[in-house]
C-alpha cells in the first residue's frame, strides 16, 4: 500500500481528512529541511520555469525580460479584442514590437486614430483594412495552387500587403494568376523563398500518441472528451494508442485540425508536457498579437520557442494548400506535429508543419486552437484540470485543507509549514482560492537532496489556481504563493 507521511513543524488552522492514503505525522525528521528559504527563482515569478527557460534559451533574453514580455503580450491580446471591436471595417490589424513594447494598430480611415492611442497603441495609417486583404488573399488560393514553385501566403500587417513566397522561377506565373483574380496590384508582394514546408508526423519510436499501430504525432491539447491535435495524424475513424482513441473527426488538406476521442480511463488534464518531469498549466485559449513570442512542446524536440509572424496563412504541402495557419519562426521537427503552442498559458493552435529543423531553425506553421474547438463544439480543459465554462470552480473535496492570509508578494508552505514524504508513485493534485480581487498561485515542489525544485504549477491570473503531478517517490511539498493582492485563502492537497 502506498504510504504518505506528513512532518509537521508548526500549527496553522488546518483541516485534514484521513483515508485509506492517509496523511500521517512522522515523528523522525527526515533529510529536506523544510525551513530552506523559498526565493523568488524557485517559484519562478508568474510563469512556468520551463516556459521562461526555453525563451532565455531561443530568444536570447533573461528571466525578468521574459516575464515583462509575457505580462505586455497579455495586456496586448486584450488591446486587440479591443480594437477589432471598435475599429470595425477600418480596422487594418494589430502587431507588437516585442523588443521594445509597442502595440501598433494600423487604420485606414485617420479619423479613427484617437480611438487607436486611447487603447494605448501607435496609430499608423494604412491603404488596405484587414478585411480586404484576408478576401483577397482567400481568392487567391484556388489560382496559385496550379502554380508550381509557390509554397505559401500571408498577411504582413506591418507592410499592409499580401505575400506570396514563391520559387526560382515562378515569380511570372504567380504574378499573373494574382492579377487574373482580380487582386489589386499594390496589394502583393512577391517573397523569393527556397522553403518547401512538409507536416512534422513521423514513423518511430517515442513518448506521444501513435495512429494505427505505427506513426507518431504530439498532443495539442485536452479536452473534455479527449484532445485536439493536427489533421494530418489521422483521418476520421483511425485509432490512437498511449492514450488510446479514436478520430472522431479530421480535417486535412484545407485545415488541418483534428478531435481525438479518448476511451474510458484517460483522464484529459488542462495542462502541457514541459518534458523537464513537470507540466505547464493552461488558462485558456486568448489569441496573441503578431509580434507575440510564443513556446511549443512537441514529443520530438520538446519545447522551443519563437514568434508570431502571422495570421491566417497559407501553405501548400505535398498534400495540398492549407490555409488559415499561424505563421512563426519557431523550430519543430517530425513527431512534433500535433503539438501544443502557447504564449505565456493561453492555448495558441497545434503544429502542423513546416520547413528547417532545431539544429538551424526554420519556419512552422500552426492550426489555430479556437477553430478546432469551435468546428467540433469541444470545450479546452484549463488549469491543471477544470473545465472552462460552467459554475465557478472552489477549492474543496481535497484530503488536506488549510486556511489562512498572505500580504502581496508572501508565502506560506503546506502542509502546515513543512513537506510530506511520497514512498511509490502517486497523483497528486494542489489547489489555491484566494481573494477574488488577488492573484494567488500554487507550487509542488520535490526535494532534490540540497534543495527544493519546483515540478508543478498553477499560475493563471484568476483567483483560484490547481496543479496535478505524476510523482514518483520522495519529499514534497506545496508553496502559495500571493503574486498580487493581499487576503484570506484556502489550499487544498489531495494524493491518489
Amino acid at each position: 500500500m502506498r504510504r504518505t507521511t506528513f512532518r509537521t513543524l508548526a500549527t496553522t488552522t488546518a483541516t485534514l481528512t484521513l483515508a485509506a492514503t492517509a496523511f500521517t505525522a512522522q515523528a523522525a525528521s527526515p533529510t529536506p529541511d523544510a525551513e530552506e528559504p523559498l526565493g523568488e527563482a524557485d517559484l519562478a515569478e508568474k510563469y512556468p520555469v520551463e516556459l521562461l527557460e526555453a525563451m532565455q534559451d531561443d530568444l536570447d533574453v533573461t528571466e525578468d525580460r521574459a516575464v515583462e514580455r509575457l505580462d505586455f503580450q497579455a495586456d496586448a491580446s486584450d488591446t486587440l479584442d479591443e480594437l477589432d471591436a471598435a475599429l470595425g471595417d477600418d480596422f487594418a490589424g494589430m502587431w507588437i514590437d516585442a523588443e521594445d513594447d509597442v502595440v501598433y494598430a494600423a487604420v485606414t480611415d485617420t479619423s479613427q486614430v484617437p480611438t487607436v492611442r486611447r487603447a494605448g497603441a501607435r496609430a499608423v495609417t494604412a491603404r488596405y483594412s484587414l478585411e480586404d486583404l484576408e478576401q483577397w488573399q482567400s481568392s487567391l488560393t484556388a489560382p496559385l495552387s496550379d502554380v508550381d514553385g509557390v509554397s505559401g501566403t500571408y498577411v504582413d500587417l506591418a507592410e499592409n500587403t499580401i505575400v506570396v513566397q514563391v520559387h526560382r522561377g515562378s515569380r511570372g506565373e504567380a504574378r499573373q494568376a494574382a492579377r487574373a483574380a482580380g487582386v489589386p496590384q499594390r496589394a502583393v508582394t512577391f517573397e523569393r523563398t527556397t522553403e518547401e514546408p512538409r507536416t512534422y508526423q513521423d514513423v518511430v519510436g517515442g513518448n506521444a500518441y501513435y495512429i494505427g499501430g505505427g506513426s507518431r504525432c504530439s498532443v495539442g491539447f485536452a479536452v473534455t472528451t479527449g484532445f485536439v491535435t493536427a489533421g494530418h495524424c489521422g483521418s476520421t475513424g483511425a485509432t490512437t494508442s498511449q492514450p488510446s482513441g479514436t478520430f472522431a473527426g479530421s480535417v486535412f488538406p484545407g485545415s488541418d485540425m483534428a478531435h481525438v476521442r479518448t476511451a474510458a480511463g484517460n483522464t484529459p488534464v488542462g495542462a502541457v508536457n514541459d518534458y523537464a518531469g513537470g507540466v505547464v498549466a493552461v488558462a485558456g485559449s486568448a489569441q496573441a498579437p503578431v509580434g507575440s513570442q510564443v513556446c511549443r512542446s512537441g514529443s520530438t524536440t520538446g519545447w522551443h520557442c519563437g514568434t508570431i509572424q502571422a495570421y491566417n496563412a497559407t501553405v501548400t504541402y505535398p498534400q495540398g494548400s492549407v490555409n488559415g495557419l499561424i505563421r512563426t519562426t519557431v523550430c519543430a521537427e517530425p513527431g512534433d506535429s500535433g503539438g501544443s503552442l502557447l504564449a505565456g498559458d493561453q492555448a495558441q493552435g497545434v503544429t502542423s508543419g513546416g520547413s528547417g529543423n532545431c539544429s538551424s531553425g526554420g519556419t512552422t506553421f500552426f492550426q489555430p486552437v479556437n477553430p478546432i474547438l469551435n468546428r467540433y463544439d469541444l470545450t479546452l480543459v484549463t488549469n491543471g484540470g477544470g473545465e472552462g465554462g460552467g459554475e465557478d470552480p472552489s477549492c474543496t473535496g481535497t484530503s488536506y485543507s488549510s486556511d489562512g492570509s498572505l500580504s502581496q508578494g508572501g508565502q506560506a508552505v503546506h502542509p502546515d509549514g513543512s513537506y510530506w514524504n511520497q514512498s511509490g508513485s502517486a497523483q497528486i493534485a494542489a489547489c489555491v482560492e484566494g481573494p477574488s480581487s488577488g492573484d494567488f498561485d500554487v507550487y509542488l515542489q520535490r526535494w532534490t537532496g540540497s534543495s527544493w525544485s519546483t515540478v508543478a504549477q498553477g499560475s493563471t491570473t484568476s483567483s483560484l489556481d490547481s496543479l496535478t503531478y505524476s510523482a514518483s517517490s520522495g519529499y514534497y511539498r506545496v508553496v502559495v504563493h500571493a503574486y498580487s493582492g493581499s487576503g484570506a485563502y484556502t489550499t487544498g492537497i489531495t494524493v491518489s
